[in-house]
């Protein structure tokens, strides 16, 4: 079976967004003592393409005044201010997102020096324009990193608006905090680095750890991947009796608990491990009962597999009839394709906020889209609207 490509069934956002119509012709205007009449002019446009805030005065006289708009004056998608461009790491999603859009992706290039260094201009104009940049983090973490303060330097200097960095995926999520002595932080200097770039704001999707927030001075909108693969799973002809969800370490509980509230208020597990070091993890114990279940393992990423592969051996132990791997972030640092393709897994299901190469994927592997979720998110950033549109923003994670 080859791997998947599902793309979850959201209602486009409604492009009908108010303009201004041009100047009417006005009537006589009765005032006594005087009479004055107003005659047609030219529709007013300042040099950025709105209307001034006020009528004009010629020679004293009342010009024109603004009118309601009408179907005929909506702003088409052309001329809207909203600009969308891609880095290199992840260009497919970020079609597909401007697709949703109805936009075409900003022209943009990139190239790298024989010296490694990365050269970007922008080859359109992005003056007073809100920007977004779709961007991954991902392998290779710095060059993309790089690449992404590097774009955003460039809309600065070219006097956007707003800039906001679109991460599908955070690379350096996980240094998050100190477990240990003369440790660094780099997730708060890598926010401290996209701030001073010149970003407005950041979009990101399942960050490692909540509190990766906080490290932004400015305004981080977080969604969450997980209800793209509910979408999925409840597409599925699984007995909801059937079913149990299993967090693959004591950190992701919370992530697990939200997943099973929304998948029919499924039963949880929780798989106990100690980590002998970075990407070595070892099982020791499970908590809750899978006998004779379907067991369906929620993470943010997948690395190396070896947490979750351990916990699908101690699952298939304890009685499980099937286990899936349900991961936003498909990482698959080797030997990740060997660990998942091994026979442990029903189905390993995934989202495309990181590029899947061919070489990377296998019969069991399924690929979701998140484009129309972050899609959505864009639209109602630029329009200035809520994003808390269930069931796509939130897993309600307490």
């Amino acid at each position: 079976m080859a791997s998947m490509v599902f793309s979850p069934s959201v209602k486009s956002p409604n492009l009908s967004r108010p303009g201004f119509s041009s100047l009417r012709r006005l009537s006589t205007i009765s005032r006594a003592p005087l009479d004055v009449r107003c005659r047609l002019v030219e529709p007013l446009r300042s040099d950025n393409g709105a209307l001034p805030n006020a009528p004009i005065l010629l020679n004293g006289a009342l010009s024109g005044a603004f009118s309601l708009p009408s179907a005929q004056d909506l702003p088409a998608r052309s001329d809207m201010r909203l600009r969308i461009f891609s880095g290199t790491a992840n260009r497919d999603l970020s079609q597909e997102i401007a697709s949703y859009l109805g936009l075409e992706l900003g022209k943009i290039k990139i190239k790298r020096f024989a010296d490694g260094e990365i050269y970007v201009q922008l080859q359109e104009s992005v003056r007073g324009c809100d920007v977004f940049l779709v961007q991954p983090t991902c392998p290779p973490a710095n060059e993309n990193l790089m690449e992404l303060l590097i774009m955003i330097d460039a809309c600065r200097r070219a006097s956007a608006k707003n800039i906001t960095a679109v991460i599908p995926y955070f690379g350096y999520a996980r240094a998050d905090r100190k477990t240990q002595g003369r440790e660094s932080i780099a997730a708060k200097l890598v926010a401290n680095m996209i701030t001073e770039a010149g970003a407005n704001r950041v979009l990101a999707c399942d960050l490692h750890s909540g509190q990766s927030m906080g490290y932004f001075d400015i305004p981080v909108d977080h969604v969450y991947g997980q209800p793209v693969i509910l979408d999925y799973l409840a597409s599925k002809t699984i007995c909801s009796n059937d079913l149990v969800v299993v967090s693959p370490d004591v950190g992701g509980v919370a992530r697990a608990r939200a997943f099973a509230k929304k998948l029919s208020d499924a039963p949880l597990a929780i798989v106990d491990k100690r980590r002998h070091g970075h990407n070595v993890a070892e099982v020791m114990n499970l908590i809750g009962d899978v006998k004779g279940k379907v067991a369906v393992m929620v993470d943010d990423m997948i690395d190396t597999a070896g947490t979750i592969v351990k916990g699908a051996e101690l699952l298939h132990q304890e009685g499980a009839r099937e286990v899936y791997a349900c991961a936003t972030h498909a990482v698959f640092s080797p030997p990740a394709i060997e660990r998942l393709s091994s026979g442990l897994f029903q189905e390993v299901i995934i989202t495309n906020t990181l590029p899947v190469l061919d070489k990377k994927s296998f019969p069991q592997l399924t690929v979701l889209s998140v484009a129309n979720l972050l899609g959505e998110t864009i639209w109602r950033v630029y329009d200035d609207c809520s994003v808390g549109h269930e069931p796509y923003s939130t897993l309600d994670i307490d």
